[in-house]
């Protein structure tokens, strides 16, 4: 992509988990898309930990280039060590102990305080606005001024431009990965399955299942007699019943523990993906029109799956017990429902529908596109001034 004169500067500030990075980053390649110099802020331990797979890493912005897709932004590191973190971070397992400067949790954290912050930790050019998502009140402290400056737009859904618009060149995946993607046996599995025809089953990079119900979501697999792949992360597998892992060597199942979702949505032989309803999995769900079949556990998880059932008529909800827990039979009659039941059609109507209404809303002139450049000329008329 041809390099442009930037005349504004957007720092992008994540909570550091993967779900929170990527939404982020994608709005950053779309603003820089247009002309907007976009720095993605992280911290040290999210890079040295976990690490982030397929972009390079600079400590200021002296070393901008185009990185991530081919668009003109950066990425600084933000000083964080473990005796910094706020006291709800600490005492969690390591890939969480990652977390914002205790800075953007101080009651004067707004986005001018931000800015000034992150461009004294190196020499970023000064910010024109600071956008960040978190678990933290500051967002509400911040919204209420911000509001004043800019009203809230919808945008999104935020997902690599290959899967819907194509208007980013080389925007084939988020750039950021906490974890390394088995893309390539994941996609050599897939190649020996029909179309439709395998159950794709992720629980996200948070969630964490009891061992009964691993159980009970393991013989539901089995019992539904299709093929699946199950991305269960490493810290999980001992948690299967042993038996049940001998399953994949029939042919029948894959386990992995982390693979690239965009490109197995994005497969033809997928044909229902079971998720926790995470919200970014919600609308990669929707914009690849994936029929879904929802096993929310806590937070917006439970609202998505509603809309998802009740709303946009594109799966349906395993419901638990009384302990909470989604029985192999119940998610045996679901998959069931999603696959070839009665509902079967409706439900894969509804996924192209609004496969489509993403596709229209991002691409150029639609919802979400217009938002996006009225925020970008808003940057404009602010910096002629």
């Amino acid at each position: 992509m041809e390099q442009k004169n930037h005349g504004s500067h957007v720092i992008v500030l994540p909570y550091p988990s993967q779900g929170h990075i990527n939404p982020l980053l994608q709005f950053a390649k779309h603003l820089a898309s247009k002309g907007v110099k976009a720095t993605l802020a992280t911290t040290h331990y999210t890079v040295k930990t976990h690490g982030i797979y397929g972009a390079p890493f600079f400590t200021n912005s002296a070393s901008v280039c185009s990185i991530f897709c081919r668009v003109h932004h950066g990425v600084v590191r933000l000083p964080m060590k473990e005796e910094e973190l706020p006291l709800m971070m600490r005492g969690m397992p390591p890939m969480n102990l990652v977390d914002l400067p205790s800075f953007v949790q101080a009651p004067e954290s707004n986005p001018a305080y931000l800015a000034m912050q992150l461009t004294q930790y190196s020499n970023l050019d000064k910010a024109d606005w600071v956008f960040g998502n978190s678990f933290e009140e500051l967002e509400g402290q911040v919204v209420k001024n911000v509001w004043e400056l800019w009203p809230g737009k919808l945008i999104g859904p935020m997902i690599p431009s290959a899967y819907l618009d194509q208007r980013i060149e080389d925007d084939k995946g988020y750039g950021a990965s906490l974890w390394k993607p088995l893309s390539s046996e994941c996609a050599k599995w897939l190649e020996t399955k029909s179309s439709q025809s395998v159950i794709y089953v992720s629980f996200g990079s948070m969630v964490s299942l009891t061992e009964e119900q691993m159980e009970e979501m393991a013989w539901g697999l089995k019992g539904s007699n299709l093929d699946f792949i199950w991305v269960v992360r490493e810290s999980e597998i001992t948690k299967l019943p042993s038996e049940f892992i001998d399953l994949t060597t029939s042919g029948k199942g894959l386990i992995v523990t982390w693979c690239n979702q965009l490109e197995m949505l994005a497969h033809e032989a997928i044909g229902c993906f079971v998720t926790h309803c995470g919200w970014n999995s919600t609308l990669e769900g929707l914009g690849l029109g994936v029929p879904m079949v929802g096993v929310p556990k806590w937070a917006d998880q439970l609202t998505n799956a509603k809309f998802i059932e009740e709303i946009w008529g594109v799966g349906v909800r395993a419901k638990g017990d009384e302990k909470g827990i989604v029985r192999r039979e119940e998610l045996m009659g679901r998959l069931k429902e999603v696959m070839g039941g009665e509902r079967s059609v409706e439900i894969r109507k509804n996924a192209c529908k609004w496969k489509e209404l993403a596709k229209e809303a991002i691409s150029e002139g639609g919802s979400s596109d217009k938002s996006i450049d009225e925020f970008v000329e808003h940057l404009k008329c602010g910096n002629e001034k």
